[in-house]
């Protein structure tokens, strides 16, 4: 693409000269106007927006530099090359003071300009694909925030995100939270006339005029969580706020939504009045989306929605994948029991145990997309569970999931904490009074938990494993130096010798002289007598 350039000279045989002689295009350029001073130039500036003005500095009204000045403030990315006929330092210091990109003295000849063009014409280029790429960054950046706020969106309906943290992060994204009470919707987009086939151009308007709708809301968030559906998050300041602002919006989407081929599917939740109770909102929100009313089924939602949710989370602490199926048979099935064949009992079953475990998880400090990734698809899975064996299927494979993260991070968590006192221990055994309160504090446990643990993992006691360690090192002592067992016992933390002398010999069956002087008989045992070697060799074949 050229580049346009503008012309402003006050003697015109200098300005056709210029004008008609220099090579404009085959330099990068589009000659697209010019000239004779300052003052007429201006608003032809302004109308064109040229992108390098070539003016002279000695002209009648407006002189070149007051030019210059004004293009400065209006037109700051403008490129200025200066033609003077002056060759005074001041005139040089206020071009250089305007950021002035070029400065030619005359008489310029048109090879001058081919030179001073081709480098303009190369620092054009260069900002160019500096913009460009600034431009990509910050699509890159806004699409990066658009998927950070539906990825937040998503945690805080299925409660994989703690109120605090969902506020903090919401903060960091331009979310605000903070409300004294909440309501989700669940918006499915369908063919007005269920014979037609999917369209996805229709589709796709009908969502963007869903979302159109809440996007000068700072109170409705809605998330796309497929092409058929979105989620719908209002916050307000009281309930019947809340439920006024819920209709208006529904009511508004619907008449749009009129205007395309599609139409709209609605499933709202009861208002709540926390941040962790957006999840159960979102839960009734999907059960009406996908089966209607409850009354509809025959179904009481109040006591569906009371449902034996200690057991699921009893279950995820202290059981194990082995009592999965008498798990499920004493507390899952017999819940639904008598109207297991009605989907919403069935979408709230799965939906309570699955929100439940992401919490679970997530208090944990797991990653739920990684280790729950159905949680990403909820109401596909929904959409394909026919029959209580498959969501028998889906809440095992949840489950055990959750339960191995939990076993995993319970070990790794015990091994640095032994791993951590094993140090302590290693490094400490020597002190007289070392002792299990000691190391407990400083592996941050409590005496009783920290012994329980230690024996359970090492299967010794703290008091045998500290033993051990001195023992070790009493051995190597009596076996490398010639220091006295008294002295040894000191070594390593014991202040009495006598004492030191029972502990060893029950430990070895030895008393400390006696394994040293075995140690060194079992040396000399295995040691070659000196000349044997010479022997060996000079004995006959």
């Amino acid at each position: 693409m050229l580049h346009k350039v503008f012309f402003v000279e006050d003697e015109i045989v200098t300005r056709e000269g210029i004008r008609d002689h220099v090579d404009w295009r085959g330099n990068g350029f589009e000659f697209c106007g010019e000239a004779a001073d300052g003052e007429t130039a201006l608003p032809l500036l302004q109308a064109l927006q040229p992108d390098v003005l070539i003016t002279d500095i000695k002209m009648p009204f407006m002189d070149g530099l007051q030019l210059c000045r004004i293009v400065r403030e209006r037109m700051p990315a403008m490129k200025t090359i200066i033609l003077s006929g002056h060759d005074e330092f001041e005139y040089a210091r206020e071009a250089i003071k305007l950021g002035v990109t070029e400065y030619l003295l005359k008489p310029v000849t048109a090879q001058d300009l081919h030179h001073v063009l081709q480098r303009v014409a190369a620092q054009l280029e260069q900002e160019e694909r500096e913009q460009d790429a600034l431009r990509k960054l910050r699509d890159q950046v806004e699409e990066n925030r658009i998927t950070l706020k539906e990825r937040l969106l998503l945690r805080l309906i299925t409660g994989a995100v703690s109120p605090a943290e969902a506020i903090e992060r919401g903060q960091q994204l331009g979310l605000d939270l903070v409300a004294r009470c909440y309501l989700v919707v669940v918006i499915k987009i369908c063919p007005a006339n269920p014979a037609d086939p999917f369209d996805y151009a229709e589709y796709q308007r009908a969502q963007q005029v869903v979302a159109s709708s809440a996007e000068h809301n700072p109170d409705a968030f809605v998330l796309k969580k497929d092409m058929e559906e979105l989620v719908l998050i209002m916050k307000g300041s009281t309930l019947e706020y809340l439920e006024e602002e819920r209709d208006l919006f529904l009511e508004k989407a619907q008449r749009e939504v009129r205007k395309t081929c599609c139409r709209l599917t609605i499933g709202a939740g009861s208002p709540k009045a926390r941040i962790a109770d957006i999840p159960q909102s979102f839960v009734e929100a999907v059960i009406v989306a996908h089966g209607g009313p409850a009354a509809r089924d025959g179904v009481d939602k109040a006591a569906l929605l009371g449902g034996d949710r200690p057991a699921v989370e009893d279950y995820l602490k202290r059981g194990v994948k082995e009592d999965f199926d008498g798990f499920f048979e004493a507390f899952i099935r017999p819940f639904s029991a008598e109207v297991f064949q009605s989907h919403i009992v069935k979408s709230y079953v799965f939906m309570d145990v699955a929100l439940t475990t992401a919490r679970f998880v997530h208090e944990m400090g797991g990653d739920v997309d990684q280790i729950i990734p159905e949680l990403n698809h909820l109401e596909a899975v929904l959409t394909s569970v026919q029959t209580t064996a498959q969501i028998r299927e889906h809440i095992r494979k949840i489950l055990v999931a959750a339960l191995g993260f939990r076993d995993s991070r319970a070990n790794r968590h015990y091994t640095g904490m032994l791993r951590q006192a094993k140090d302590y221990i290693d490094r400490h055994y020597m002190d007289l009074n070392i002792s299990l309160n000691e190391v407990a504090a400083h592996v941050n446990h409590s005496a009783s938990h920290f012994s329980t643990v230690f024996s359970q993992e090492t299967g010794c006691t703290f008091k045998e494993y500290l033993t051990e360690i001195r023992i070790r090192r009493a051995k190597e002592l009596l076996r490398t130096t010639p220091l006295r067992s008294a002295d040894i016992a000191y070594e390593v933390g014991y202040n009495d010798p006598h004492y030191f002398s029972y502990v060893f010999r029950k430990n070895t069956g030895l008393t400390p002289s006696e394994f040293r002087q075995q140690a060194q008989t079992g040396c000399r045992k295995n040691a070659a007598p000196a000349g044997s070697e010479l022997r060996l060799q000079t004995q006959p074949g």
